[in-house]
């Protein structure tokens, strides 16, 4: 089964890098996207059944990475602009009166005022990330990330009082 299952995947390079090249746009990357493919399909193989149709699983396993590159890259992108501003801008609440303008400034202001090692984690966490997800994305141990979200938090309070 095990050498089948290899065979049956590496058949499918061909067709695969063409549609890799599809997402992508780039040679590069699409064989980047192929290798993963090949990757996670190898990895899981314990999880394909052999009544399904393996090309129809291979291709799903290639346009979930995709979309899962894409969408951290993204995510990545708008997080880690170089434009304070930009952040801001983008992050801005949905009512526009005088008193949630002057309340969202005065607050960006604050949370821009920490430390970069405490104030990144805490708006990728305000941002929607999870814990383990901003861990892996800075490089960090799970527990550093949960403590200096939590003392990003008490600073804000006690600056905000």
């Amino acid at each position: 089964m095990k050498t089948t299952f290899e065979k049956d995947i590496l058949e499918l390079e061909e067709s695969l890098s063409r549609y890799a090249y599809s997402l992508t746009f780039n040679r590069d990357d699409a064989k980047d996207l192929v290798q993963e493919t090949f990757f996670k399909a190898l990895n899981n193989q314990e999880k394909f059944s052999d009544q399904t149709n393996i090309k129809a699983w291979v291709y799903t396993i290639m346009k979930n990475t995709f979309i899962n590159d894409y969408r951290r890259r993204t995510k990545r992108q708008a997080l880690f602009s170089s434009d304070v501003q930009e952040y801001v801008l983008n992050n801005r609440p949905a009512e526009h009166n005088p008193e949630s303008e002057f309340s969202f400034r005065e607050l960006t202001k604050v949370v821009n005022s920490l430390e970069p090692e405490f104030r990144v984690p805490f708006q990728m966490h305000d941002s929607g990330y999870k814990y383990q997800e901003i861990a892996d994305e800075l490089g960090l141990h799970l527990g550093t990330v949960k403590s200096r979200i939590h003392f990003s938090r008490q600073k804000l309070m006690e600056k905000l009082k």
